[in-house]
């Protein structure tokens, strides 16, 4: 089974109940994907939490495989933002962090951000 790590704007979309993200999700868990996050997710999906949404929020990230970022991880993420500033495009922390994980690991990110992620060696999966 492959794994997806999603990038967060999916996780918002899917909490919030947008563009029919829960659906996508949910065709991709029934074909045999795993889908997964890492500590940037969580935080910035705690980041953007409203009062009420904490169970909903809990149970779907207690769904999704946890894959950790390693110093090895972020120390890749630190050079890709280093190397893509000095190409003249500065990255977020958080995004470099994605990238750097699935680079990692082997494993596509999902996301509608592409501008965000311009890493050729990165496997990106575009949502439909």
């Amino acid at each position: 089974m492959a794994t997806v790590l999603l990038d967060s704007s999916v996780m918002f979309d899917h909490l919030n109940g947008r563009g029919g993200r829960t659906e996508y999700l949910d065709r991709l868990l029934d074909q045999g994907y795993i889908l997964a996050c890492c500590a940037v997710n969580i935080t910035e999906v705690y980041a953007g939490l409203k009062p009420g949404e904490e169970d909903k929020t809990a149970a779907f990230i207690s769904s999704l495989e946890f894959i950790p970022v390693t110093p090895d991880i972020a120390q890749k993420a630190g050079l890709l933002r280093r190397d893509w500033r000095q190409k003249g495009q500065t990255l977020s922390y958080t995004d470099v962090t994605l990238a750097a994980v699935a680079l990692a690991h082997g494993m596509p990110l999902l996301t509608d951000n592409r501008k965000h992620f311009p890493m050729e060696e990165l496997e990106l999966v575009p949502l439909p």
